[in-house]
């Protein structure tokens, strides 16, 4: 597995795991209203879209990185 395949797979399981975390917490605000504040639903769609929205950020150079050891290696391995 190259490792540009390894960081989307991480990417997407840590997204998949943060959109999960914020579904939870978006019920949990509706089921129970009298325990929240008024703006429990905007607090917790900003935060965990500003956390989903970086992980993205830092996937998305991670992956370019990735990708240039990707290819390096493969240069390394030729000229052997």
């Amino acid at each position: 597995m190259s490792k540009k395949e390894r960081v989307i797979l991480v990417t997407v399981i840590i997204e998949a795991a943060l959109a999960g975390l914020w579904w939870y917490l978006a019920s949990y605000g509706m089921a129970n209203p009298d325990h929240v504040t008024a703006d429990f639903q905007q607090v917790v769609g900003q935060t965990m879209g500003t956390a989903m929205g970086a992980l993205l950020g830092i996937g998305v150079m991670l992956f370019f990185v990735a990708a240039r050891n990707d290819r390096k290696a493969i240069e390394n391995k030729m000229r052997r």
